[in-house]
C-alpha cells in the first residue's frame, strides 16, 4: 500500500473481512486491524494477488493500525455487540485524536450507541452507530447501511459508505437515519421484521408440507413460483433454495436434517422490548420471537408432545382441494407480511417522535430495496406510500395495502382457522390476523377490563355519554 490508508477496519471476522475487501476493491486503501494481528496478515496475504490487493495493509496492533491511517482518521469497528465493542474502543482510544471518526458496524443495542457517543464526545472523537445488513455476501458485494450520529462525522464517512453500499432501484442503499442511536435502532427494527418474515415463511412451509403433504422439492417449487410475483424477496428465494438442497450423505432434503431449534442473537427480542416501552403493539414480531424461544427447548416440547392431546386427522389434513389451499397459504403469507411491515414502521415512527429523530420512512424503505436481508419487491410500494402520505400512521391504511389485505382475507382466515382446527401451530399468521381485526374494530370488549379496573382498584373510567370525557368512579 502506497501512503496512509483511507479507512481502517478493526475486527476481521466474516463481516469485517468482507467489508474490508469491498472497500479495497472500490479503490480505498484499507488498514486491517484485529485483536489477533495474525488474522490481518492472513487476510492481506490471501488477497495479495488481486488487482486491488495492494490496497490492503495488515497492522501489527492498535498503535500500528491507527498510525497507518490518514488523519483525521476513519475507523469501521466490526466486532460482536456488547462488551467486545467497549473493549475495542478502550484499545483504540489512546491512539485516536480529536476529529477522528469511529463507526460501530455491529448489531449494537441503540441505547449503548447513545452512551458511547456521549463518552467519546468528551474525547472529541466522533462515534457513529452504523447498522449493516446483508450478511456475508452483502458485506462483500454491497450491504444496506443505516447510520446514526453527528452529520459532520457522517459526511466524513460518506464517500466510503456510498462506494461499498448496495445499489437498489433508487440509488445507493445507505443513509444517515438520524442522530445518536437512530441507525442502530433502524437496524434493530429491520431485524425484528426479519424475524417475523422468517417465521411467516416457516409457517407457510409447514402448511404446504404437513398440511398439504407436499415434498420439500414441491414446496420449493411453490415458493419459487410465488417469488415471480408481488411476494418476491430475498428470503422467499432463499427458502426455495434451502428446500431444494439435498444432503450428499443421505440423499434426503437437507432441511429435514436440520434440528427444529432456532437460535437468536437478541435484536428481535430488543425490538419487542422497546415496542412495549413505547406502547406500540407488534404482535407479529413478538410471535416470531416467542416461536424461536419455544423452539429452542426441544426436550420440553418432546415431553409435552407425549402428554398433551390435540386434534387427530392424520397426515396432510388439507390435501383435498390442494390448489385452493396453496392459494390460501399465499394469501395468508401476503397478509401476514404486510402486517409485520406495518407494525415495524409504526414502531419506527414512535421512536422517532420519542427521541426527536425525524426518521424518514420512505428513505428507510429506499435503502432496504437492495443489499439487506429484507430486500423485497413490496418495498417499492412501501416507499411510494410514505411519499404519497408522509404522515401515514399505519401502512395498512394506505390504499394499495388496504386493498391487498381485503383481497387476502378469504384465504388468510380460512388458513388460520383450519390450521387451528387441525393443530398446526401458526403463531405469526394468527397474531397478524388478530392485530388486523383489532385495528379495524370500531368497538372492543376492553370496556369490561376498564370497568373491572375501576371495581377492584378505583382506577376510574370515562362514560360514553359524557361529552367532556372526564374520568369517573362508580360503586360496583
Amino acid at each position: 500500500m502506497n501512503g496512509l490508508a483511507d479507512v481502517g477496519v478493526w475486527g476481521l471476522g466474516t463481516m469485517g473481512a468482507n467489508l474490508a475487501l469491498n472497500a479495497a476493491e472500490h479503490g480505498f486503501r484499507v488498514a486491517l486491524g484485529n485483536r489477533t494481528p495474525e488474522r490481518a496478515a492472513r487476510l492481506a496475504a490471501t488477497h495479495a494477488r488481486e488487482p486491488w490487493g495492494a490496497n490492503l495493509h495488515a497492522c501489527a496492533g492498535a498503535a500500528d493500525f491507527v498510525a497507518a491511517l490518514e488523519p483525521p482518521r476513519r475507523v469501521l469497528l466490526l466486532v460482536p455487540a456488547g462488551a467486545a465493542v467497549d473493549e475495542s474502543i478502550e484499545v483504540l482510544l489512546p491512539h485516536l485524536h480529536g476529529g477522528d471518526v469511529l463507526a460501530d458496524g455491529g448489531n449494537s443495542l441503540w441505547s449503548d450507541t447513545r452512551r458511547r457517543q456521549v463518552g467519546l464526545r468528551e474525547r472529541r472523537v466522533a462515534f457513529v452507530g452504523l447498522g449493516v445488513s446483508g450478511g456475508e455476501q452483502g458485506a462483500r458485494r454491497g450491504p444496506s447501511l443505516m447510520g446514526g450520529g453527528d452529520p459532520v462525522a457522517w459526511a466524513r464517512l460518506e464517500p466510503v459508505l456510498e462506494a461499498i453500499a448496495a445499489r437498489g432501484a433508487f440509488g445507493a442503499c445507505f443513509t444517515r437515519v438520524g442522530p445518536d442511536g437512530a441507525g442502530h435502532f433502524a437496524k434493530m427494527v429491520h431485524n425484528g421484521i426479519e424475524y417475523a418474515d422468517m417465521q411467516l415463511l416457516a409457517e407457510s412451509c409447514d402448511l404446504l408440507r404437513r398440511g398439504l403433504g407436499l415434498s420439500a422439492a414441491q414446496a420449493a417449487d411453490v415458493f419459487a413460483e410465488w417469488n415471480k410475483g408481488p411476494l418476491e424477496s430475498f428470503l422467499l428465494d432463499l427458502a426455495a433454495r434451502v428446500l431444494r438442497r439435498r444432503d450428499a450423505r443421505t440423499g434426503r432434503p437437507l432441511v429435514d436434517l436440520v434440528l427444529d431449534a432456532a437460535a437468536q442473537k437478541g435484536t428481535g427480542r430488543w425490538t419487542v422490548q422497546v415496542a412495549g416501552e413505547l406502547s406500540v403493539p407488534v404482535p407479529t414480531l413478538a410471535a416470531a420471537v416467542d416461536a424461536r424461544t419455544l423452539s429452542a427447548d426441544r426436550a420440553a416440547r418432546q415431553a409435552a408432545a407425549a402428554r398433551l392431546s390435540g386434534p387427530g386427522g392424520g397426515s396432510a389434513p388439507l390435501a383435498e382441494a390442494r390448489d385452493g389451499w396453496i392459494e390460501g397459504v399465499r394469501q395468508a403469507l401476503t397478509a401476514g407480511r404486510l402486517c409485520a411491515w406495518a407494525q415495524g414502521f409504526q414502531l419506527l415512527a414512535a421512536a422517532s417522535h420519542a427521541h426527536d429523530w425525524s426518521l424518514q420512512p420512505a428513505e428507510l424503505a429506499r435503502i432496504w430495496t437492495g443489499g439487506c436481508i429484507l430486500r423485497a419487491r413490496v418495498l417499492n410500494a412501501i416507499r411510494q406510500a410514505f411519499l404519497d402520505q408522509p404522515g401515514l400512521s399505519n401502512l395498512a391504511l394506505a390504499p394499495e395495502f388496504a386493498r391487498a389485505l381485503a383481497e387476502a382475507q378469504l384465504g388468510w382466515r380460512a388458513v388460520v382457522a383450519t390450521g387451528a382446527q387441525h393443530g398446526l401451530p401458526l403463531p405469526a399468521l394468527s397474531a397478524s390476523l388478530s392485530w388486523y381485526d383489532t385495528v379495524r374494530a370500531a368497538e372492543l370488549p376492553t370496556y369490561l377490563i376498564q370497568a373491572q379496573r375501576d371495581a377492584f382498584g378505583a382506577h376510574r373510567f370515562v362514560r360514553r355519554d359524557d361529552p367532556e370525557g372526564k374520568p369517573t368512579h362508580a360503586e360496583w
